[in-house]
């Protein structure tokens, strides 16, 4: 994982000032890289039984959509409110430095489906809480939630189910 961790930049002051905004854009560019870190975030859910990977807007899309492709499933985008057409479920959460909402079609999941949920960053917590509550709202079932950047010190893990398996691949 150091050379995934050697190609993620630190990037003060982004949004605002005082936050340190970890920047995947640098792995991603690199073919080798991105396809070594689906791998790793695919190890844990093979043969899980994943029939969906909901990526969180924006960089989850990246991650989910090669993770859905990598555990042959399908994949849904949980958007910012506005982005999809009606009718939609919706869950409001709070950032480190705001509040937002997450929104997926009302028909996005199968009753019973089991959903994997993907980001590139858990900081606080609340998006992952939003994206899982989203899921069962939905009627599907929340196998577990896959990060590749997971920020300690913020203490994202307590907002997660303690029973679903959350997997991160870099610690910072």
């Amino acid at each position: 994982m150091q050379e995934l961790a050697a190609l993620v930049r630190a990037i003060p002051d982004f949004p605002r000032p005082g936050v340190l905004f970890r920047d995947v854009t640098p792995l991603l560019a690199r073919a080798a890289a991105f396809a070594r870190c689906i791998d790793a975030l695919a190890e844990p859910w093979h043969g899980g039984g994943v029939q969906a990977v909901a990526g969180i807007e924006a960089r989850g899309f990246i991650f989910g959509a090669a993770l859905a492709q990598k555990l042959q499933a399908g994949f849904v985008p949980l958007r910012k409110p506005g982005k999809l057409p009606p009718p939609v479920l919706g869950a409001d959460y709070q950032l480190e430095y705001g509040a937002d909402r997450l929104e997926a079609q009302r028909d996005a999941f199968r009753h019973g489906e089991r959903v994997l949920l993907v980001d590139d960053v858990l900081a606080t917590g609340g998006t992952l809480a939003a994206a899982a509550a989203l899921v069962g709202m939905a009627g599907a079932e929340l196998v577990g939630a896959a990060v590749v950047i997971e920020l300690a010190a913020l203490h994202g893990r307590r907002r997660w189910p303690v029973d679903k398996p959350l997997h991160g691949l870099l610690r910072y």
